[in-house]
């Protein structure tokens, strides 16, 4: 059995003719509208190809109709624009309320961490601040201090064990469950 495929509807050579002979004055409009030749152009050819199947409607001048259908075509794309704009706009929203309590947050936690970093080896308070807190790569660390990469993360990943206990037995369980409401006390080194 042979699938059935529906003939698709001509397009009256007259009308064909007089779009094409416009195509200059649409692309004018519609860019005029959007203020980018580049999406005039995508606007135009969709509707060409979109109208391409649709001659048969026509009861009127081609032209006319085929201002309206531009002019239906802008505001779809304008409705289109607006939505993703507002789209946009609460994500960055969203992602402002973010960052402003991780600010503070990484404040109070330098402070707490810094302070507690400074009482281990000077080597580990060194490689902490360089690498953690300056954001120094770990080869280049290695590198200005005279040692191998490998020595290099070794004394790093130390230290940090070092800091976490640390952390721990001046802030208790507090720092063993990932409480990040640190409330210490830096004049007496223990966590409120």
């Amino acid at each position: 059995m042979e699938d059935f495929v529906e003939p698709v509807p001509e397009t009256a050579p007259a009308v064909v003719a007089a779009l094409v002979a416009n195509h200059r004055e649409f692309l004018s409009f519609v860019e005029r509208r959007v203020g980018s030749r580049a999406l005039a152009e995508e606007i135009l050819q969709d509707a060409f190809v979109r109208s391409m199947t649709r001659g048969e409607e026509i009861r009127e001048s081609a032209v006319g109709w085929f201002y309206r259908v531009l002019k239906h075509a802008v505001i779809d794309q304008q409705r289109r624009r607006a939505s993703a704009d507002r789209r946009l706009e609460a994500f960055a929203a969203e992602l402002a309320a973010q960052s402003e309590p991780d600010a503070a947050l990484a404040r109070v936690a330098c402070e707490c961490v810094t302070r507690l970093a400074a009482g281990l080896k000077a080597e580990y308070a060194d490689a902490l601040q360089r690498i953690d807190v300056e954001g120094v790569a770990v080869k280049d660390y290695a590198a200005s201090t005279g040692i191998s990469s490998s020595n290099a993360g070794v004394r790093i990943f130390r230290a940090r064990a070092a800091l976490r206990r640390e952390l721990s037995r001046s802030c208790g369980t507090c720092a063993e469950h990932g409480c990040l409401d640190c409330s210490c006390d830096t004049t007496h080194g223990a966590c409120g």
